[in-house]
């Protein structure tokens, strides 16, 4: 009886102890588990954190670019809407000393308005018409100092109008086929796109890239 006894709780204590062991190995495996989760996971986790991070930065790239480009736009804008208002400011004290008669002799800048636009236009007879306010401006023979400019045969009438106001001429042939406005601030309207480019240019705003020929 007490040989089996002895052979069962032998029995039984190496059970236990295949047990013990096959425990620790499943405990030691489960341990290698865990700790390859928590690698990978760490893994994962500083991978995804270093995506972030590179999006955050392409991010902060692309913003700092659009930021970048923005402002020049700006720079840009500020830089051409300044220029036009010096441009303009020229322009409107050109206009104010026309009206003013400022800085040219007035009768001899009639003269050659009215030869500028004859001398663009075919026939031989003219009517000049001014403002009936210039008549004490301009004085008598304006009709035959005109006609000697001219170069060739032709007749002039001088008119002087109410409607014809702002200084300077307007030049019809006698059957009004033709018509010339040579009145200062229309001639000055014509002229500024050429006058604004050559002011620019003077003052250092543009580049000159091309050459143009005068304005009529």
């Amino acid at each position: 009886m007490t040989t089996n006894q002895d052979a069962t709780e032998k029995l039984h204590e190496e059970i236990l102890a295949d047990a013990r062991m096959e425990g620790e190995k499943i405990v030691f495996h489960a341990k290698q588990d865990a700790e390859a989760f928590l690698t990978n996971t760490a893994a994962e986790a500083n991978r995804a954190g270093q995506e972030r991070l590179d999006q955050a930065r392409a991010e902060a790239d692309r913003r700092s670019a659009l930021i970048l480009s923005t402002v020049a736009v700006e720079t840009d804008r500020f830089r051409a809407a300044r220029i036009e208002a010096l441009l303009e400011s020229v322009r409107e004290e050109a206009r104010q000393r026309l009206l003013d008669r400022e800085g040219f002799e007035y009768r001899e800048t009639v003269i050659d308005l009215a030869f500028h636009a004859i001398s663009r236009m075919a026939g031989a007879a003219f009517v000049v018409k001014l403002s009936d306010m210039e008549k004490p401006a301009v004085g008598n023979n304006l009709a035959d100092e005109i006609a000697g400019r001219v170069g060739r045969p032709v007749s002039i009438t001088i008119s002087y109008e109410q409607d014809t106001a702002g200084g300077g001429v307007v030049v019809e042939d006698a059957e009004a086929h033709q018509l010339w406005d040579n009145r200062l601030l229309k001639r000055l309207e014509r002229l500024w796109p050429e006058l604004r480019r050559q002011v620019a240019l003077g003052a250092g705003f543009v580049v000159d890239t091309e050459s143009k020929g005068d304005s009529p």
